[in-house]
């Protein structure tokens, strides 16, 4: 009986899920980009995503009054992605009223060039009452319920930011993020892949191997992996290794009409030897087609599961 139980509420609850993502999907690409400026970086921001979503799936059953989905996502991020700067010991900052009447500044700073800054310039809070205001378009009543202030504030924080902005030198400096060299383990990996060897792949894990598929499933053991995303084989495709925001990745390609298109991005940590922890991509649409863009290689919108066309 508790068995059934356990499988009636997973089923249940995947129901639910495909629900929820149903009715915030129109939401989800804004929310990505979102999340990657907030936090300054295309993969900080794909893990507050992550956390977004599941918290916000998991806690809507407590909306009382579920309206305005849109602002109840970024509200989630905001305050997730600042509860967790809050717990790192970071000065998340006051916003702070000003007395003087507001007046829209002139734009003298373009607000894309201004997402280069924000991160290094400003604190947490102000940062997501300027994209909230500025960048994704939220009222000032709106912004100020989702970082919790007043929406004398706002004004007077997105004016603050904008004049000091406009005294910063926009001259872009980037930084590349150094790529250490490829893990063994990760280039066995890589070969049992190309070579279709399910058993090599097997034979790197670790038996307590977690095995991710962002958003869409885990594992925590090989014993899972084998009768569960491994009990069909290997899904055939050409691996390669690249340099995707300053991390080494594998990429798994399709072959599409017109040349390789990414069906999945991968990476792995491997810790005595072993592989210990595997995440995919794979469900990740917005990841997905924002590392497309990044590699210049397009995404695969039609792929078993999922249809992105």
């Amino acid at each position: 009986m508790q068995e059934k139980t356990k499988e009636s509420f997973s089923e249940n609850n995947r129901g639910l899920a495909k629900e929820f993502n149903r009715m915030i999907e129109g939401f989800k690409n804004g929310l990505w980009r979102y999340c990657r400026y907030l936090t300054g970086s295309p993969w900080d921001g794909e893990d507050l995503f992550q956390d977004t979503i599941l918290k916000a799936f998991g806690g809507y059953y407590q909306r009382w009054h579920p309206t305005n989905p849109k602002a109840y996502l970024y509200r989630m991020a905001t305050t997730t992605w600042i509860d967790q700067c809050r717990r790192e010991k970071r000065n998340v900052g006051i916003l702070e009223e000003n007395v003087l009447h507001y007046e829209e500044l002139s734009n003298g700073l373009e607000v894309e060039e201004a997402l280069h800054f924000l991160f290094d310039l400003f604190s947490p809070r102000q940062v997501a009452v300027f994209l909230l205001k500025e960048v994704f378009r939220f009222d000032a009543k709106e912004v100020a319920g989702m970082v919790r202030t007043t929406p004398g504030a706002i004004y007077a924080t997105v004016r603050r930011m904008k004049e000091k902005l406009q005294s910063v030198d926009v001259l872009e400096s980037s930084t590349i993020t150094p790529v250490h060299d490829t893990d063994p383990i990760v280039k066995a990996y890589l070969k049992a892949i190309n070579e279709g060897d399910i058993e090599a792949v097997m034979a790197l894990f670790s038996e307590e191997a977690n095995n991710e598929a962002a958003l869409g499933f885990q594992e925590f053991s090989k014993d899972e992996m084998r009768s569960g995303s491994m009990k069909f084989g290997l899904p055939g495709m050409r691996a390669l290794e690249y340099n995707l925001w300053g991390r080494s990745v594998i990429v798994l390609l399709s072959e599409g009409v017109n040349g390789p298109e990414i069906h999945d991005i991968q990476y792995q940590e491997v810790e005595n030897g072993k592989i210990v922890h595997h995440v995919s991509y794979y469900f990740r649409k917005e990841f997905i087609f924002a590392a497309a863009e990044e590699l210049g290689i397009p995404a695969q919108t039609n792929k078993p599961v999922v249809e992105w066309g």
